[in-house]
């Protein structure tokens, strides 16, 4: 009996646990979003400051704007961003496996779920003519649906995204052109 308290209370305390780890997990995600954005403004800022640089003519502007310099800055914000954001989903990536794993097992006793697991005896067992193919007991777990999942909020950050995309596209295909234009091409 004292085993059993002893189990029911870690599990009360793994609960309760998991619902603070719910919060960091959602904070986590709020920061992913974040950071990317001020990355994507940062980046914004980098290529205004070196066209707005690139059309002066002034050879003190050019003094004080070192392209290459810029470019390093801006790789490796990148990659601390990446990294950042590595660090931030693996939060959340935690969060989720143990809300899997307390939201198939809520006692913390084993039971069986479809497609994952199946206690049985040997006559099941004897009457599949002994086979321990785990297929043939477990059976297929059901589909999961994401409750998380904003199709709308996902679908318009894309559409930002490829219009960004599209307006940087337009940008750039005018240097190429006017660079040609210079070679006389």
């Amino acid at each position: 009996m004292r085993v059993v308290a002893l189990c029911d209370a870690k599990l009360a305390a793994q609960k309760k646990l998991l619902a603070g780890l719910e919060e960091l997990a959602t904070a986590c995600r709020d920061l992913v979003k974040d950071i990317d954005l001020v990355f994507k403004l940062a980046s914004r800022v980098v290529d205004a400051a070196g066209e707005a640089a690139s059309t002066v003519k002034d050879e003190d502007v050019a003094a004080v704007y070192d392209r290459r310099a810029v470019s390093k800055l801006a790789k490796e914000l990148d990659a601390r961003r990446k990294e950042a954001v590595e660090q931030l989903k693996a939060a959340a990536y935690f969060e989720r496996q143990a809300h899997w794993l307390l939201s198939r097992f809520p006692d913390a006793k084993l039971i069986a779920v479809p497609g994952l697991v199946k206690l049985v005896d040997r006559k099941e067992i004897e009457a599949a003519d002994w086979s321990l193919t785990p297929g043939r007991y477990v059976g297929v777990a059901p589909t999961e649906v994401d409750e998380d999942f904003d199709f709308e909020r996902i679908l318009g950050d894309i559409h930002v995204e490829l219009a960004d995309l599209n307006q940087e596209a337009a940008v750039l295909a005018k240097k190429i052109h006017k660079n040609f234009e210079g070679l006389g091409l």
